[in-house]
């Protein structure tokens, strides 16, 4: 990667290992999270915030098709019908595009665009504005997608960002693309003030100042005694994990582990399933008895 082209710190790197991981497979029962459960059973206030592709839905070559795994979004309902919990989408993802994937029976709290748009239960929607100038970077990068098109490849020009696909190609075709990427980046957004993201399957140029973190920091100051969970799977999602604060948890959903500042690991559909399942349990019955 050209070493002159700024980059988001998890580019060269991955995030180090949390001192307190804990990896619970999903085959395995394990009671290594009943302290958090006991906690959330005695809050006030419960705040779980999930991101989407990779933790809630599988990711698939064609995003359109990226549906939440059998059973999430009838957990989920059940989540926001009989407990007290906020339940918040934290997305990369434009939240014009999340909705119909979700297809839950009502819409949560939607952080899209890695923190840039928020959209309340109510269909009222925020986005913030970019600066100009990273604007019309993107809008140039977006004059070269052909290229990538003509490989193989998959670009989505969202408002903050355009993101490159390659997930499902080959080896060889995935590096030619994330050359091609890199090498264009360097000509036309160098100087601009984008930055570059990896996540899983691609890359994304992105206009900087806002990330997943913003909406974890923003969500638990306006609930400062509730008991939080965020689970996420991507790179995207550290700025999240290590955002936390209080009584918190990180966790990360993913079928391999890897380094991140998460506190858990929990391998999907089963541990996310067993974990959601769980957090119904204990909120409808604290919701039962409050």
């Amino acid at each position: 990667m050209d070493p002159d082209i700024p980059v988001h710190a998890d580019v060269r790197q991955n995030p180090p290992m949390s001192s307190r991981m804990t990896s619970i497979p999903a085959h395995q029962s394990d009671n290594r999270l009943d302290p958090f459960f006991e906690q959330l059973g005695h809050a006030s206030h419960a705040l779980l915030i999930l991101d989407y592709d990779g933790t809630l839905a599988p990711f698939q070559n064609d995003p359109q098709k990226a549906v939440p795994y059998p059973g999430v979004r009838q957990i989920l309902d059940r989540v926001m019908d009989e407990t007290d919990t906020r339940v918040v989408i934290v997305s990369g993802r434009w939240s014009r595009d999340l909705v119909p994937l979700l297809g839950l029976k009502r819409i949560p709290e939607l952080w899209g665009i890695h923190g840039w748009e928020r959209c309340l239960p109510d269909g009222h929607c925020e986005t913030a504005q970019p600066p100009v100038t990273a604007l019309q970077a993107l809008a140039e990068a977006d004059t070269w997608v052909n290229d990538i098109r003509a490989r193989g490849g998959r670009a989505e020009l969202k408002p903050v960002s355009l993101a490159i696909h390659w997930r499902g190609l080959d080896p060889e075709t995935a590096e030619e693309i994330r050359s091609l990427v890199t090498s264009n980046w360097a000509m036309s957004a160098r100087d601009r003030g984008l930055e570059l993201h990896p996540f899983d399957g691609g890359l994304e140029l992105r206009v900087p100042g806002r990330n997943k973190g913003d909406a974890v920091r923003t969500l638990q100051s306006e609930m400062p005694d509730a008991i939080t969970a965020y689970l996420g799977d991507d790179f995207t999602d550290e700025d999240a994990f290590t955002a936390l604060r209080g009584n918190a948890m990180g966790i990360l959903v993913r079928p391999q582990l890897r380094a991140s500042a998460a506190q858990v690991w929990l391998q999907p559909p089963v541990g996310l399933l067993d974990f959601l399942n769980r957090w119904l349990v204990v909120r409808k019955d604290r919701h039962a008895t409050a």
